[in-house]
């Protein structure tokens, strides 16, 4: 297969992204390829199933379509009942809208109820509690009520739906607030369509997003090996410039550093001689000197006194234990001499 039927396979069927060389090992799987290419569409199915496909899309879209409208419808005729409702319990309502209240009320339980029985197209089917359409039809109001019930209805849902659509307006464009009622109504008219553009051109920056974080993944995982290369490369170069230079650029650091150790103790050196000099003035060193010669006398009368009283102590100590019990007996009676004078004192004072 040349390289062109290879760009034919890889844009009929994204999903392989075949290289060349894949090809070259297999030419029968080419040829099948080609055939597949024939038969398949770009989503790997078949043209019928995808024309099945979108058939049933486009039904499933018309069955959304249909049910939102009767789900919107159901939901306004919700917010009028509760609107009316409120209106009943303040007390605010007139008799026109209290029927018209009561007779919707009515037609949409009858409503929702004829929706739970079977259908009478459906065979075997058992009616629930045994009522049929027709037993709930009865309990409508007249037609002629049911008539005028249905027209103020419809003029109502119809202010309810363009009080929604201004809404909406306002809410996607603020600007229109201050334009006139008809050429809102036109610009709301236009509304689908501009959020429909809206979400196509949202779609596209979607698609351009991801198309640029494939890109961005693919540079991520080719700047790394680039980025490994270079480093190398600088690695190589550093380490080459480095053991060049490197004796030189070693020894220029050695006597840099030792110049500055050394004039670093000479400032440390110059500071302690100035904090003595600033410390020690000749007043405070002739101050010094009379307090150490002081100190010294001191010490040397402490010394003499002390070695006096330890002759006394050894010869106390040659006595034995008669001087021990004499010095008892002398702290008994001081004791005892103390006690009887704190006695005379408090005697004295009773007696006063």
């Amino acid at each position: 297969m040349t390289s062109r039927g290879l760009q034919y396979v890889n844009g009929r069927l994204p999903m392989l992204q075949l290289e060349e060389e894949d090809l070259e090992r297999n030419p029968q799987f080419s040829k099948l390829l080609l055939e597949l290419c024939q038969i398949l569409e770009p989503s790997g199915a078949t043209a019928r199933l995808c024309r099945e496909v979108e058939k049933a899309q486009r039904e499933l879209r018309l069955q959304r379509k249909v049910w939102l409208r009767s789900e919107v419808i159901h939901r306004l005729i919700q917010e009028i009942l509760i609107d009316l409702r409120v209106k009943k319990q303040e007390d605010t309502i007139t008799d026109e809208e209290n029927k018209f209240h009561d007779g919707l009320q009515q037609c949409l339980l009858v409503s929702e109820c004829s929706h739970l029985l079977p259908s009478e197209s459906e065979p075997g089917s058992v009616p629930l509690l045994g009522l049929e359409k027709k037993d709930l039809h009865e309990l409508l109001p007249s037609h002629m009520d049911v008539l005028w019930i249905r027209e103020r209805l419809h003029k109502q849902v119809e202010e309810a739906l363009r009080k929604k659509c201004f809404t909406c307006l306002s809410f996607h464009q603020p600007e229109t607030d201050e334009e006139g009622e008809v050429l809102r109504a036109a610009k709301a008219l236009r509304l689908a369509t501009t959020l429909e553009d809206e979400k196509g051109r949202l779609k596209n920056e979607q698609e351009k997003h991801q198309e640029m974080g494939a890109l961005l993944e693919k540079q991520q995982e080719m700047y790394p090996s680039v980025l490994l290369r270079c480093l190398s490369l600088l690695r190589q170069a550093a380490s080459d410039l480095r053991l060049q230079a490197q004796s030189d650029t070693d020894r220029i650091n050695a006597e840099y550093l030792e110049t500055k150790i050394n004039a670093l103790f000479l400032k440390l050196r110059m500071e302690e001689l100035q904090v003595l000099t600033d410390t020690y003035t000749p007043e405070k060193v002739e101050v010094h000197k009379y307090i150490r010669s002081s100190l010294e006398a001191a010490v040397k009368a402490e010394k003499t006194e002390l070695s006096a009283s330890r002759q006394i102590l050894a010869s106390y100590e040659f006595l034995g234990t008669k001087f021990e019990e004499l010095v008892q007996e002398y702290t008994r009676l001081r004791d005892k001499i103390k006690n009887n004078r704190w006695a005379i004192q408090e005697l004295s004072k009773t007696l006063s």
